[in-house]
């Protein structure tokens, strides 16, 4: 690079790369960092290798021997040595205190709790009268209790009933439908009748619920001259022949309208 080496001089070229003179050859390699830290700072301008010479905590620079406490709030005490952070949490008072707290970060409560002649450990949950309609808890010495939350019903009130051995109200189970009304004509189908609205290739059906069920039948016309017969959906093959307006049965033979002179067969394929 136009400048001159001194045998075995050593320098840092950019990029992080340490390089040497050995015999007139310059030798580069990668700069290899020794990190005897556990939460180094990044590395100075123009620098390559991260330093000791602080701590880097959640994201903030803390000086050698800098005294501060985490984010979350819970009480310790940290403190940077030598790259390394230490963190101590408060020693508390064992046991119950009739006091509150003498601190923010030492919580002190009762163990237990008397209520109604029976004595509860801290924190525990019971249900007043054994009703399962009312939850307690000990909490510092006090009980607390609450009714159970009831869910928000979607029938009229006149509907709402309340069952023995239930805390909350239910709505009454309505009867099940008999049958299917039809408001356009007044006919009232039985559950799991089946009918025809009129269209012979609609079929309908009367399901539990008391609604009605519809569906149309698809017809395969699979020969070229089909008989399409009153009242039937789909037109049949296997009638026979239509012939200018008339039925003829399979087999069957004919004279011709056009010409007098000849004979037809009916052959249904």
């Amino acid at each position: 690079r136009g400048v001159s080496r001194e045998p075995g001089a050593l320098w840092t070229e950019p990029g992080c790369r340490s390089c040497t003179c050995q015999e007139g050859r310059v030798l580069c390699d990668t700069v290899n960092c020794s990190i005897p830290c556990s939460h180094p700072l990044p590395a100075p301008a123009g620098g390559c290798c991260p330093t000791c010479t602080g701590c880097l905590h959640e994201g903030v620079a803390r000086a050698e021997g800098d005294v501060f406490s985490p984010s979350d709030g819970n009480c310790s005490v940290c403190v940077c040595l030598a790259g390394n952070v230490s963190c101590l949490s408060p020693e508390c008072p064992p046991g119950s205190c009739p006091s509150p707290s003498p601190s923010d970060c030492c919580s002190c409560h009762p163990a237990k709790c008397t209520f109604r002649g029976r004595t509860y450990a801290h924190g525990a949950r019971f249900s007043l009268d054994g009703d399962g309609c009312t939850t307690c808890i000990c909490q510092g010495g006090e009980v607390e209790c609450s009714f159970a939350p009831c869910p928000i019903l979607d029938c009229p009130q006149h509907q709402w009933h309340l069952r023995p051995g239930q805390c909350c109200s239910s709505c009454r189970d309505t009867p099940a439908p008999t049958g299917c009304f039809l408001d356009d004509n007044g006919v009232e189908f039985p559950v799991g009748q089946l009918w025809s609205p009129g269209d012979p290739c609609e079929l309908c059906i009367c399901q539990a619920d008391g609604s009605v069920s519809c569906r149309r039948t698809e017809c395969l016309e699979t020969c070229p001259h089909p008989i399409r017969i009153p009242g039937q959906c789909c037109p049949d093959c296997s009638a026979g022949c239509t012939y200018m307006g008339r039925v003829f049965s399979n087999n069957e033979t004919f004279p011709s309208d056009l010409d007098p002179c000849l004979s037809c067969i009916c052959l249904v394929r």
